[in-house]
Order: structure tokens, then C-alpha cells, then sequence
């Protein structure tokens, strides 16, 4: 069983990450669906420091589609 707390984490940085790809230049859906393939490709990371460091890609990642 994972954290809860890292389980949060990943959720509110999902929705945060959907929310800012309904203005993507390539289409909502295209961002949508690549965004879904990224995070259920870690779907697999037990180990919390794993965990945290795909939070915080996910965090860069944010801030670069924040610069669009």
C-alpha cells in the first residue's frame, strides 16, 4: 500500500496538469491522452522516493506547459 499522502500528491498534480492542457496547441484530446499514457506508465512505482521523483518531473513538466 502506497502513501497516502504521496497518493494525493499524484491526483492533485494529474488534475492540475489535465487543467492546464485545455488550451494545449495540439488539442485537448491529444494532451489528454498522452498525459494518461505517461502517468499509467508509473503506475507501477511502489517505493515512495520513485514516487516523489516522478512528482517532481511531473512538477517541471507543469511549469514548462505553464510557459506556453
Amino acid at each position: 500500500m502506497t502513501n497516502p499522502e504521496l497518493r494525493r500528491q499524484v491526483i492533485t498534480i494529474y488534475k492540475e496538469l489535465l487543467y492546464l492542457g485545455r488550451n494545449y496547441p495540439l488539442g485537448y484530446e491529444y494532451y489528454r491522452n498522452r498525459l494518461h499514457k505517461a502517468f499509467s506508465g508509473q503506475a507501477h512505482l511502489s517505493e515512495d522516493d520513485q514516487i516523489r521523483k516522478g512528482i517532481a518531473r511531473a512538477e517541471f513538466v507543469k511549469k514548462e506547459i505553464e510557459a506556453l
